[in-house]
């Protein structure tokens, strides 16, 4: 597989359509497998009242749903801007084979969009962070995970 102007335009050209129609702010991807665009997600977080509702999470979804799996290996998603931290985590357990984006990070943060905070958050130990974060009841959770090690029917993911 290899990189694609047709596929990156067409993501762009979806940002901007969904943006002007107001579905959400300025971001779209789309996920090709052997050529093919197999799904098209942009942002609809203000339309759908969904704060995980950007682009790249629309189309992975899409995908997954297309092709009955919740891997994408072998397929490529080509994203109108540089993925934020939850979408690239996405991207990373959607298994895809590669990333092209347009806009990046800088771009998306002088139109508003400042990523910045959550990339520096996640790198934190989670007693770190700026979010009230607490552990407890470690020791019941352990024993469902002692029941996944020993699960004979699990689908490994």
């Amino acid at each position: 597989m290899s990189y694609s102007e047709q596929f990156l335009r067409e993501a762009i050209r979806l940002s901007e359509e969904k943006m002007k129609a107001g579905e959400g702010g300025p971001f779209a991807a789309v996920i090709v497998q052997d050529g093919t665009i197999i799904s098209k997600g942009w942002n609809c977080v203000t339309s759908e009242n969904d704060p995980t509702a950007h682009g790249e999470m629309e189309a992975i979804r899409k995908a997954c749903a297309t092709l009955k799996t919740f891997s994408l290996e072998g397929c490529e998603i080509y994203s109108s801007c540089e993925p934020c931290p939850m979408c690239l985590s996405a991207i990373y357990w959607a298994r895809l084979d590669a990333l092209y984006f347009a806009g990046s990070m800088a771009d998306a943060a002088a139109a508003g969009f400042d990523d910045r905070f959550f990339y520096d958050e996640v790198s934190k130990p989670w007693n770190a962070r700026t979010l009230k974060t607490e552990q407890a009841l470690q020791n019941e959770a352990q024993k469902v995970f002692k029941a996944w090690i020993n699960n004979p029917g699990k689908a490994e993911y």
